[in-house]
């Protein structure tokens, strides 16, 4: 039995009493403040660490503890001295605080309280900058509880919008890219219906999933459902293929099949075997048995990686997908705190894609099938970003190059401007890209003065941005380090107060002089599991054992600039876990045909809660068993699984095409049978047919 929570690997409770969290949302962006309130309960001084993941593009900007009445503000400093500094804190008995990125992963942080003297509090305030997602809850999720669940919706202009924000020059004491204006361009593009449309129904779906050592038990098996998902909502007339890795690889097919119903049920019997059992995370050679393979006429590539490791060869499989990139799109996952997100972001950048990350109690399948309605879309080529400004403004772009823009996804890109204005200069961004050979552009005009009251969100998002660039261009040069990039790298952290893979926070509080006495004792807490209890995370239904109950108290006064505040505080419970049922949503799709349609059988019956005699008693009498069965299965859809509505909408939309071309005579009586039967009252529009 695992145990989880607030826990050292010996599962004695580490002290932290609460957890305090306030998010205050302008636009895109998000500052999030959490407060952690620390008691040392034991009977020697005390050192806490734990590891936790935080959101992809997250800018940690400030760190600060308070003891008693003291508060000491944490300083940006090079990573190696900063650790030098707090070692030396605790040799010498004084109080510390270290916080820094993980050399193998800058998602992964890691804080460490020193030197807690027995009976005594510390309260830690960590604040940081983060994107929000569009239409997603990602980045707020991360820090509240699902019962706000808030979703993002995009404003401004069709197409996008620009916003150009200043710091205050009594904030900012040397001239350096927090002192100068910040221009955020938000892209959110709208493709044409008919072209969406036309080149949906194709393409070539490459599937290579990791199944190494690493992905036993929870992992494999969200794998599996997630490859259901995929296998069923893929359209008639592509091809596909399932590759996945270990220290070898294995394929369902020795190159990619057309998809059929003959074809679909022998991948499914084969993913339905799949176990992690392949040991170790060799991914370049499967990569380059698929790209051994040509390409299919008309059916553009479309590969999905899946894996929750890291390699040793980053570099040289990046540049693989990178040497082929002209002939395919390449999606990525990874999975769990562990996988490395220079591989998985690497991927999706060279490759044109999308990069995903699944941790803590995320769900695969939403995120797995939104990246496939990215690949149906048809691919955006030759996108360029051109600035019109007064002569006396410069722009530097601060941002990578966008190699791909997805409808209903937002791309973001930052740059600083320089040089005086004149007074209500404007200027304008042109966007320019191909879809499908329609050639097609968007021109942005705004205003060059900076929004008031700005703050420095913007700025802080934009050093980062910086900062990860910098840092790719070091992490590429792996075994030629530049002393040049990382001395930049540290430069430009300390002077915008965001932390970086080269430096780390340090807060040393020096108090009155006295030493802490007494051998000090070092408390571990499993990675990601304190994140999980601050987020109201946890599984789906119910708690593992040993995570603290979570209380809520949270207001959320609705204005334009949006603060959300939470306090949360935990008591442990252990309870046993139990034996989840099989997924009522799962047993659904797995019976759906290649074509889109349900058969109508006892199977179906029970998926929808019904008995065979109830489901073939009800059904119109004019009307077939296939067209029956199919509305049954979108009603039900429709009616109990709204929330998973990500996870099923692309093999709904097969379903209601197969539909129409039946020319089913009445569907509308049909429709308002299965309500009656299912105690549903969905309406005939809302189904789409």
């Amino acid at each position: 039995m695992i145990c989880c929570g607030l826990l050292t690997s010996g599962k004695v409770p580490v002290p932290l009493k609460s957890v305090e969290v306030e998010l205050e949302v302008r636009d895109h962006v998000a500052t999030v403040v959490s407060t952690l309130n620390y008691e040392n309960k034991e009977d020697k001084p005390l050192e806490a660490v734990f590891v936790f993941p935080m959101p992809g593009d997250a800018a940690v900007c400030h760190f600060s503890a308070t003891i008693g009445q003291t508060q000491i503000v944490a300083e940006v400093k090079e990573k190696q001295k900063a650790r030098e500094e707090y070692d030396d804190a605790l040799s010498s008995g004084q109080q510390a605080f270290l916080l820094e990125e993980s050399d193998q992963s800058p998602d992964i942080f890691s804080l460490s309280v020193g030197s807690l003297p027995p009976g005594e509090s510390a309260s830690i305030r960590l604040e940081y900058v983060t994107e929000l997602a569009v239409q997603a809850d990602e980045g707020l999720r991360f820090i509240l509880p699902a019962v706000l669940n808030p979703r993002y919706h995009p404003q401004g202009s069709a197409g996008g919008s620009v916003q150009v924000t200043s710091v205050p020059a009594s904030l900012v004491p040397y001239s350096t890219l927090m002192g100068d204006p910040v221009v955020m361009l938000s892209l959110y593009p709208e493709f044409p219906q008919a072209v969406m449309s036309s080149l949906a129904s194709c393409g070539e779906f490459v599937f290579l999933l990791d199944r190494s050592g690493s992905m036993q038990r929870d992992r494999i098996k969200s794998a599996r459902d997630t490859l259901l998902l995929l296998l069923k909502s893929l359209p008639m007339g592509c091809f596909f293929n399932i590759y996945s890795f270990g220290s070898s690889h294995e394929h369902i097919f020795p190159k990619s099949v057309e998809y059929s119903q003959e074809t679909m049920e022998e991948a499914l019997k084969k993913v339905g075997e799949m176990e992690a059992n392949l040991g170790g995370t060799e991914i370049l050679r499967p990569l380059k048995d698929i790209y051994s393979h040509a390409c299919i006429p008309n059916q553009p590539r479309q590969l999905f990686v899946f894996t929750d490791g890291a390699v040793g060869n980053t570099k040289e499989v990046i540049n693989l997908v990178k040497k082929n990139s002209g002939s395919h799109r390449c999606f990525s996952f990874g999975i769990g705190e562990g996988a490395s997100s220079a591989l998985i972001n690497g991927l999706a950048k060279e490759g044109g894609g999308h990069a995903q990350f699944i941790t803590g109690t995320d769900r695969m399948q939403p995120k797995v099938m939104q990246s496939l309605r990215f690949a149906l879309q048809p691919a955006v080529v030759d996108i360029s970003v051109k600035w019109d400004l007064p002569k006396e403004v410069s722009v530097s772009v601060l941002s990578p190059p966008i190699t791909s823009l997805f409808q209903g996804q937002r791309s973001l890109i930052y740059a600083q401007l320089t040089g005086q204005s004149p007074e209500a200069a404007e200027g304008s961004v042109t966007v320019k890209y191909s879809l499908a050979g329609h050639p097609s552009q968007n021109k942005l005009h705004f205003s060059l003065k900076p929004a008031e009251d700005s703050g420095l969100m913007v700025h802080r998002l934009a050093a980062r941005t910086l900062i990860r660039s910098l840092e790719m261009e070091e992490m590429e040069r792996r075994g030629q380090p530049d002393e040049g990039v990382e001395k930049k790298v540290v430069e430009l952290s300390v002077q915008s107060g965001v932390s970086s893979t080269f430096t780390a926070f340090i807060a040393v509080n020096k108090g009155n002089g006295e030493t802490i006495q007494g051998p000090l004792v070092r408390r571990n807490v499993p990675t990601s599991m304190p994140m999980m209890a601050m987020c109201g995370g946890g599984p789906p239904g119910g708690r593992m054992m040993g995570m603290p109950r979570i209380h809520y108290q949270c207001s959320m006064p609705m204005r334009k600039k949006s603060r959300f505040l939470c306090s949360l505080s935990c008591d442990s419970l252990d309870i046993e876990p139990q034996q989840p049922p099989r997924d009522p949503l799962l047993q659904l799709v797995s019976l759906q045909k290649a074509s889109g349609c349900w058969e109508l059988d006892p199977a179906l019956a029970a998926a929808v809660g019904k008995t065979s005699e109830e489901v073939e008693n009800t059904k119109p009498a004019s009307e077939n068993k296939e067209v029956w069965a199919t509305i049954l299965a979108l009603i039900w859809l429709h009616g109990f699984k709204m929330d998973a509505q990500e996870e099923w909408e692309l093999l709904a939309m097969k379903a209601v095409s197969w539909l129409r071309a039946q020319n089913a005579p009445c569907v509308a009586e049909c429709v308002e049978a299965g309500n009656t039967l299912l105690g549903c009252k969905v309406q005939k529009d809302s189904l789409g047919i």
